[in-house]
């Protein structure tokens, strides 16, 4: 990857569906080369924030801003150079094989019909080394298990070049050693990354700043030690939980108790 790395800013940005509001204003930054994760409970409005910043969903009040830009001005092949998406599934790829999907994230950069070049191909291979999919090159996407899908996609994201990388889940399917691969190399890449995701004990290592959602609002924001409270857990998710700075990483880190963990003892 060779972009230079987007500053985001969601300002004020509000969407509605016949006239019920999904996210209430949400305000948001993430300044060149930051990993910003946002987390919260099922329903609270994380995916509708990350599709209305990469241009899936247009915002009723209140704008994206990419590089001082409003991102609703750009065209879509110029808003795709900067912003590349790994979503949670892939429409478009019946019967293709994983090289030609991992090939898609070229288009952007290419006029209407152009063939791949010996670049483009080169990149597409290395994109799939770097996620330990390589092998996976030949087979059929629709063929593959969820994770090793979203491996692919992942790849595609990175053969576009972007600046900024909008992940929807991208631990989704995955098992612990990919889970940590890919955050891993998220956050080591020349972009800006924002990133939902569920598990908070990853979004605590691997994230820079976090913003909590909780109906639709921005409930708490800043660096996971500041965010990742026990009563903001009790709040927002309506969990009972320890929290204790790791010794080796020094992220919070998070252990979940039981609802009847006064009789157990905890």
């Amino acid at each position: 990857m060779t972009a230079r790395p987007v500053e985001l800013a969601v300002e004020a940005v509000r969407y509605e569906i016949d006239g019920q509001p999904l996210l209430h204003g949400i305000d948001l930054t993430a300044r060149p080369g930051e990993t910003v994760g946002v987390v919260g409970p099922n329903g609270s409005g994380k995916t509708t924030l990350l599709r209305c910043v990469y241009g899936a969903l247009r915002p009723n009040r209140g704008r994206v801003v990419l590089d001082g830009v409003d991102a609703a001005s750009l065209g879509v092949k110029d808003r795709a150079r900067r912003v590349a998406v790994v979503p949670q599934d892939a429409a478009g790829t019946f019967g293709l094989t994983v090289r030609e999907v991992v090939a898609m994230g070229r288009s952007p950069h290419k006029r209407f019909w152009e063939q791949d070049g010996p670049d483009d191909v080169r990149r597409v291979a290395e994109a799939l080394d770097t996620v330990g999919a390589g092998a996976l090159a030949g087979r059929r996407f629709d063929e593959l298990s969820g994770g090793e899908r979203q491996r692919a996609l992942v790849a595609r994201a990175l053969v576009q070049d972007p600046g900024l990388l909008a992940l929807d889940e991208p631990t989704n399917h995955l098992d612990i050693r990919y889970q940590l691969e890919i955050l891993g190399l998220v956050r080591g890449l020349p972009a800006t990354a924002l990133l939902v995701l569920h598990d908070l004990n990853l979004a605590a290592l691997y994230c820079d700043r976090l913003y909590v959602l909780a109906g639709g609002r921005v409930a708490a924001s800043g660096t996971p030690a500041e965010v990742l409270t026990e009563a903001l857990l009790t709040e927002v998710y309506g969990v009972r939980a320890r929290i204790a700075t790791h010794p080796t990483t020094g992220a919070p880190s998070i252990v979940y108790l039981p609802e009847d963990g006064e009789r157990a003892g905890y």
